[in-house]
């Protein structure tokens, strides 16, 4: 009897195994440690981060380009303008795609917070790309193995569906917001999707600004659109405060790139950048007191720490030998190194939070207003949205009217009894009645965009260096220390696997738009 139980047991496990053995191939290389499926809120937790983390975070590559800050050490980065391949972000819009369906998966109806916020950051991608290399796959993109070789679509194409996707999510928003409705897993705010729809329509606004050198095509629409969504707040929410702001916080894990930890490694080797530095003191903004010091050498030649003239920004173009060098000088005991200002080490050194990096912020909103009133787009005032804005841009720094408390470092070092304070007095109305700073209807588009690019200081990823591309302001220094035979770069070559995997296509897009040459120098649809 036990001999015939082993005989049936042992028969048994054969045929469990002859049938396991029977699964398709599909089947088996299935791995049960990991999840096929997730849960909406996770993917979009990612989807999120890569829209911050993905395209310049502060005091990075991209904020040298922006000509906020500039390297001094070659061995570690350098100041040339030498694009490489555009940040490719069709992996993350995978990921879109993922988090839409997981919604669905998971019952919720057609138009929800993960869909409608999908719109949203289609509408991001495409254009954080696009306006780096001109045209893209779009129509047949995202199809997985159905399409492997994508054609591409127009620029123009690409922005009219950028335009209609984030209105149709300023659409589904309103709705979802009359139920009542939210989103788990938001990094940014908590699943409020007021706070979100504000964003979208700010973010729509800074497209139809982009294409400022569209607005006469009657298929974009660029005016008609402006106007309507500055003339109807009941459909098109706007932000109304620095508290609608779509930013990143930092903390002490995810850690704002200047910190404690690293002051001893890159402190000395980025200095500030004259096209930043030069427009703030120039105007006496006290903006410049706050995000620099003072430097070294223009104290020890006797200047005060609250003399203007005394904070001083390299030329991005300069020899990075030559910056190098007066970047280094001593200049004796008791004075910072170098003739150039740093930035502000009791700001960016002091702790692992400095500032709230904005991805879209209630300034650039302001001047994205003046600026379209400016053009002609739509009636109101531009010179109160451009007041608007500096003073938004000047409160996040903490400058108010009255008296002004300062920090610099006397040495250059961390230490507390190096850090030295100093007073300023300061009134808006004075400082907006300079002659450069007052709004004058002749030159309001270098003003609104040049206090925009104040604004845009370590944020908004490269903003301020696609409105300089678009409008030549401010003026950005050119020469050798760009690299490029002098030249400051104007677009990003396709990825390396768009040329292996989709080469056809892309050899017709390379043809269509720049003579079949994806060189770094030529002008794409949008700037034409």
């Amino acid at each position: 009897m036990k001999m015939n139980k082993y005989i049936l047991a042992l028969f048994g496990l054969l045929m469990v195994t002859l049938s396991s053995c029977e699964k398709p191939f599909d089947q088996l290389e299935i791995d049960s440690n990991k999840p096929v499926h997730v849960p909406a809120s996770l993917v979009f937790q990612g989807v999120a981060y890569n829209m911050f983390n993905d395209n310049g975070r502060p005091f990075s590559a991209e904020m040298r380009w922006n000509q906020f800050y500039c390297s001094n050490y070659n061995y570690y980065a350098n100041n040339e303008y030498t694009f490489g391949q555009m940040p490719n972000q069709f992996t993350t819009l995978k990921n879109v795609v993922k988090m839409e369906e997981e919604a669905k998966r998971a019952g919720l109806a057609d138009v929800n917070g993960y869909a409608a916020l999908g719109k949203f950051f289609r509408a991001y991608f495409y254009d954080q790309m696009s306006k780096r290399v001109g045209d893209l796959p779009l129509t047949e993109a995202l199809k997985g193995i159905e399409g492997v070789s994508p054609k591409y679509d127009s620029q123009k194409v690409i922005y009219i569906q950028i335009l209609k996707w984030l209105d149709d999510a300023n659409t589904d928003l309103t709705s979802l917001i009359a139920k009542g409705e939210t989103v788990s897993g938001d990094i940014y705010y908590n699943g409020d999707l007021k706070k979100w729809q504000k964003a979208v329509n700010a973010y729509r606004l800074r497209v139809l600004v982009t294409l400022s050198k569209k607005d006469t095509d009657a298929e974009l629409g660029v005016k008609a659109k402006f106007a309507e969504m500055i003339s109807n707040p009941t459909k098109y929410p706007m932000m109304t405060s620095m508290a609608d702001n779509l930013e990143f916080k930092w903390n002490n894990f995810n850690k704002y790139p200047s910190n404690p930890d690293n002051f001893g490694f890159d402190a000395t080797r980025q200095n500030m950048a004259a096209a930043y530095v030069n427009l703030l003191s120039g105007l006496k903004d006290p903006r410049v007191m706050v995000t620099c010091e003072p430097a070294g050498f223009e104290l020890k030649s006797g200047k005060l720490p609250s003399d203007y003239s005394a904070f001083l920004g390299a030329s991005s173009a300069e020899d990075l030998a030559d910056m190098s060098d007066k970047a280094g000088i001593n200049n004796g005991a008791g004075f910072a190194p170098g003739k150039y200002s740093f930035q502000n080490r009791n700001r960016y050194y002091k702790n692992y939070t400095a500032e709230n990096t904005f991805i879209v912020g209630y300034p650039e909103l302001c001047f994205n207003m003046a600026e379209g009133i400016a053009r002609g787009w739509a009636t109101g005032s531009a010179e109160d949205w451009y007041k608007k804005g500096i003073q938004a841009s000047q409160a996040f720094y903490g400058v108010k009217d009255g008296v002004n408390t300062m920090t610099y470092s006397r040495t250059g070092s961390m230490a507390a009894a190096d850090q030295v304070n100093y007073t300023i007095d300061f009134t808006f109305a004075d400082y907006y009645a300079q002659a450069g700073v007052k709004y004058d209807a002749s030159k309001a588009i270098q003003q609104i965009v040049s206090q925009k690019y104040l604004a845009f200081f370590m944020n908004s990823g490269m903003e301020a260096y696609f409105n300089w591309r678009r409008t030549g302001f401010p003026k950005f220094d050119a020469g050798v220390g760009n690299g490029n035979s002098n030249r400051i770069a104007v677009r990003w070559i396709y990825p390396t696997t768009e040329r292996t995997t989709n080469a056809t296509n892309y050899k017709a897009a390379i043809q269509s738009q720049f003579n079949g040459t994806d060189d770094i120098n030529d002008l794409m649809w949008l700037i034409k």
